[in-house]
């Protein structure tokens, strides 16, 4: 004989054992059991907003009338908190026949206010200040919801201003007018003062006076 059986089939035996090598290979990796992907969680961090802090409005001027012994008489827009000082100097300071000793500049303005600086040797002038909140609580002047008709000769700046197409500005040309001209004779003289026409005095001519 040529050999052993061995040597002769070493072959056959060869690919028996890489068949059987192989197929345990393939069940070992098939019975394997699967792994659990880890999962990554991230956690986002929500920032604490700033707490908002509402802007304070800012306050409306101060309209005030200066007429008198000043430099420029005119309607004047002043902040919150001003004084009588603070308008005459607005309105371009006293003038030289002004009578300083009766004019008290510390007081406090309020809106829609008349500022009369006294002239030295004026007989009976009107109060420093004529109109709005401060007076009508003191009673130095009739409140706008007075009742009765408004008399342009005496009427403040605060009641002229409550006439229906009348602002500040005009108020203050109808006062202008009568201490220039010695007062309205007449209802319809209020039609000379500029700004003032038929159709705006006929809105409030049942609601004035001159007497």
């Amino acid at each position: 004989m040529n050999g052993t059986w061995l040597d002769r089939n070493r072959h056959l035996v060869f690919a028996i054992l890489v068949t059987i090598t192989l197929g345990g290979a393939s069940a070992f990796y098939w019975w394997q059991p699967a792994q659990t992907p880890i999962e990554l969680i991230t956690t986002e961090i929500t920032p604490t907003p700033e707490p908002t802090v509402a802007p304070t409005p800012t306050p409306a001027p101060v309209r005030v009338y200066v007429t008198g012994a000043v430099v420029n008489s005119d309607v004047y827009f002043l902040p919150v908190g001003s004084i009588v000082k603070d308008a005459i100097v607005a309105a371009g300071g006293l003038a030289p026949e002004a009578d300083r000793e009766r004019i008290n500049q510390a007081l406090e303005l309020k809106d829609q206010q008349q500022i009369h600086v006294p002239r030295i040797g004026e007989g009976d002038p009107p109060p420093l200040v004529q109109g709005g909140s401060a007076n009508e609580s003191a009673g130095d002047s009739p409140s706008a919801g007075s009742s009765g008709p408004i008399n342009l000769n005496t009427a403040t700046l605060e009641e002229l201003d409550s006439l229906p197409g009348i602002g500040p500005a005009i108020a203050g040309r109808i006062i202008d007018y009568r201490e220039n001209n010695g007062g309205f004779n007449t209802v319809d003289e209020i039609t000379q003062v500029s700004g003032i026409g038929e159709a705006t005095l006929a809105k409030f001519r049942d609601t004035v006076t001159v007497e």
